[in-house]
């Protein structure tokens, strides 16, 4: 929560003061009752006590003033809005590791199975694309509103090779970046500015660590300044191991734990989010997630009209109350 007019919340140092008035003026009344009639008497000549109900109108009226200097204040909260036109792109890692089987079935069968949940999430009118990855970098479906073709991309995915995954990533970046961002050339000869593209963003699902082409953080940091948002999924454990035979026939067990840490650097370089995926079910259960995440983006708006609405609900809880128990509105 935030406020467009913050010096106005320095008028919240009149609510102490507006309490111990209210407190200050009731001991006196009841100081000049007391002094009016003796005990005995007292019941016939003042009127009944109604103890601690009498001040829920008066304690009212505080709140809906403090609720009233928080609307003068205008109060500024981030919320929820449905992304139109957004593209996201799908960049899934196939290299080597990727037939590792610590992940039930496979991990690249659990790509497989998750892809196709977090298409079923998708709203229709979100553009997606798929980019598939190891040592070399594939564009198998630019972004589209045609599901079926990106289902169809994804089930042609096989494991193979080492892994490039900034080259994955710059691809994604410059495939998404709208050619808005650029800035144009003016007729005066000055550079001018234009608006920015639909929102976009990336999902990379990787097991490994990249070992060829550019620094993925430094990827990462080209998408954040063209306004895309990386989310990262590590994707096996740390007991993954990749298996095969050597030359002489002899068994091969290679180690291939996901890279989390890098994974995670790359999310927040570019304001993304991290999600570890060591399971085939929880997989499943990130990309339901992102598929329902991607379609919708924080955005500020002001509550001025709720924090108002709330001060004069409460005016009219505090005259009810007090005309009720002490038959005056205040």
């Amino acid at each position: 929560m935030s406020f467009l007019s913050p010096l106005v919340l320095f008028g919240l140092l009149l609510v102490p003061l507006a309490a111990w008035w209210y407190l200050a003026s009731d001991r006196r009344r009841r100081a000049g009752a007391a002094a009016f009639a003796s005990a005995p008497v007292s019941p016939s000549v003042a009127p009944r006590r109604t103890g601690w109900r009498r001040h829920v109108g008066p304690g009212a009226y505080l709140l809906a003033l403090v609720a009233l200097l928080l609307a003068a204040a205008r109060p500024e909260a981030k919320v929820s809005v449905k992304v139109q036109k957004a593209s996201v792109m799908l960049v899934t890692d196939r290299s080597g590791s990727m037939a590792a089987d610590d992940v039930a079935g496979g991990r690249i069968s659990a790509v497989k199975n998750a892809a196709g949940l977090f298409l079923d999430r998708v709203p229709d009118d979100v553009r997606t694309g798929l980019i598939a990855f190891n040592q070399d970098v594939q564009v198998l479906q630019s972004p589209t509103t045609d599901k079926a073709a990106v289902r169809a991309q994804v089930q042609t995915l096989e494991p193979g090779g080492s892994t490039a995954t900034g080259d994955a990533l710059a691809r994604a970046v410059s495939l998404l970046s709208p050619k808005s961002q650029q800035p144009a050339q003016g007729t005066d000869g000055t550079q001018g500015t234009t608006p920015k593209g639909p929102p976009a963003a990336i999902i990379l699902l990787s097991d490994g660590k990249s070992v060829r082409g550019q620094d993925p953080v430094a990827a990462a940091e080209e998408a954040k300044k063209a306004g895309i948002r990386i989310y990262t999924i590590a994707l096996g454990t740390d007991q993954g191991v990749l298996r095969g035979r050597r030359k002489d026939g002899t068994e091969r067990v290679q180690n291939v734990p996901p890279d989390r840490a890098t994974m995670a650097k790359i999310a927040e370089t570019s304001g993304g989010e991290a999600f570890d995926a060591p399971t085939a079910e929880a997989l499943d259960q990130v990309y339901e997630q992102l598929g329902r995440q991607v379609a919708t983006r924080k955005e500020p708006r002001e509550v001025t009209v709720a924090f108002a609405g709330g001060a004069l609900a409460l005016l009219l809880v505090g005259a009810g109350a007090s005309l009720a128990l002490v038959g005056r509105p205040l």
